[in-house]
């Protein structure tokens, strides 16, 4: 086998491949072969048949199949003595190439690699300096998070008759829209709850400002005009009476903070204890944000230090995930099938959504390179064990089987797995940079 390399960018190179005459000739023979016990010839035993007559009959037929055995075997062998790993190949199609005997067959693959990239300092003695994140977990926190507490197992009660509503206290309201004295369809909402004080808009109206200093059974009216432009012509240029009748008013109660407040809340004798178990879980979550600080830090000098050439076929396939992901969390979120209008608005806000993470995606791709160099100069792998582990916490996480989210990665083979294989790795080698690293003063 010839084989010819030419450089097309710095990560792109063109390798001209030609399969010697002898193994053309020796492929048209083994295809002849088969040929003649497979087809059947009047006038001639089974695999007996000439040549030359299967020659006649069946040339192109056998030309492709000759092409479809040589090319993917010498390509294989090609990459493998020109030293490259291809992210992306471009093979001429098959049907175009052309093969005789007594003739070397020549194509030629296009293909994207991965870059050179030469490692810059990470290690001591000269590792990643972090700017340091002092944050600390204060009295204050523990109480605003007890506050929450609170709040949960608090309840509604309702107020001594004729006490009058004011900020913070909830009425229990009706609201009817009419026009010219007769009620407007969809304008009515029954036994609302709305907490007083909040501003919170109620079929687009606020309406605190008439209940406060009301009491229960009592009325108020709000005035709403509506634009000659307003979409609904029920209602554009005119003024819609809405009605707001009080069915009720309520207030919160708060459990007393004492240690009967503490038993309430799960295994706690004390209050103290509630408090010190709150604090703990306060703090865990601190050091992890903290934490994941400290590695978005790691993660933008990896960027600033590195400078080498994306291949785009890996940019394109990071976009086309992107974009996946995020129609199917807006699927989701639907929860239903998709009509004809749907599939067109999806189709359009794939096209926005690869613009909007076109530069994330980049920045994905460049920093998966660096740390994938990285994890092979530090010999970093994942075991079995830690793709097991894997596999449990995505369950928990999406509250669904261990052995629906195992199949899941399982339907989508071999290149599923790997995908789970090389995030579990990086996230490895970039745990593995963050303890080299060394927080300032």
């Amino acid at each position: 086998m010839k084989l010819e390399v030419t450089e097309l960018g710095p990560v792109k190179r063109a390798i001209k491949i030609e399969v010697p005459e002898d193994a053309v000739n020796r492929e048209f023979d083994r295809v002849y072969t088969d040929l003649k016990r497979q087809v059947r010839i009047p006038g001639f035993r089974p695999g007996k048949a000439p040549v030359a007559m299967l020659e006649k009959r069946y040339a192109k037929a056998v030309e492709q199949d000759v092409i479809q055995r040589l090319v993917p075997t010498y390509y294989q062998r090609a990459i493998q003595e020109a030293g490259v790993a291809p992210v992306l190949v471009e093979i001429p199609p098959l049907e175009r190439l052309k093969a005789n005997r007594n003739t070397s067959l020549t194509f030629t693959a296009t293909v994207e690699i991965k870059p050179s990239i030469e490692l810059r300092d990470y290690r001591p003695p000269n590792p990643i300096s972090l700017k340091p994140d002092s944050r600390t977990i204060a009295d204050q926190d523990v109480e605003k998070a007890l506050e929450r507490f609170r709040e949960q197992q608090s309840r509604l009660d309702a107020v001594p008759s004729g006490t009058l509503l004011a900020e913070g206290l909830y009425a229990v309201v009706t609201i009817e829209g009419f026009l010219d004295g007769e009620p407007v369809e969809g304008s009515k909402k029954e036994g609302l709850l709305h907490k007083v004080g909040t501003q919170k808009p109620v079929l687009g109206l606020t309406i605190d400002e008439v209940l406060v200093g009301k009491k229960e059974g009592d009325h108020g009216e709000i005035h709403q005009e509506y634009p000659a432009t307003h979409p609904d012509a029920r209602l554009a240029g005119k003024v819609v009476t809405f009605r707001v009748s009080i069915l009720g008013v309520k207030q919160k109660i708060l459990p007393a903070l004492d240690d009967e407040f503490a038993k309430d809340c799960g295994a706690y004798d004390t209050l103290e204890a509630l408090k010190d178990k709150i604090r703990s879980e306060l703090e865990a979550a601190l050091k992890r944000d903290i934490e994941e600080g400290y590695k978005d830090q790691i993660i933008e000098r990896l960027l600033e230090m590195h400078h080498f050439d994306l291949p785009e076929a890996l940019i394109e396939r990071e976009i086309r995930t992107m974009v996946r992901q995020r129609l199917m969390e807006e699927q989701r979120k639907k929860d239903g099938t998709l009509s004809m209008n749907d599939q067109i608005h999806m189709e359009e806000e794939a096209t926005r959504i690869q613009k909007e993470v076109a530069p994330g995606a980049q920045k994905r791709v460049k920093l998966g390179l660096v740390l994938e160099a990285i994890a092979d100069k530090e010999g970093v792998s994942v075991s079995e064990q830690e793709i097991q582990d894997e596999f449990t916490k995505l369950a928990r996480s999406l509250q669904v089987p261990l052995e629906d989210i195992q199949k899941m990665v399982e339907s989508g083979g071999q290149s599923s797995r790997q995908e789970l294989e090389d995030r579990i790795r990086a996230e490895k080698t970039l745990q593995l940079v963050y303890q080299f690293a060394v927080i300032q003063g």
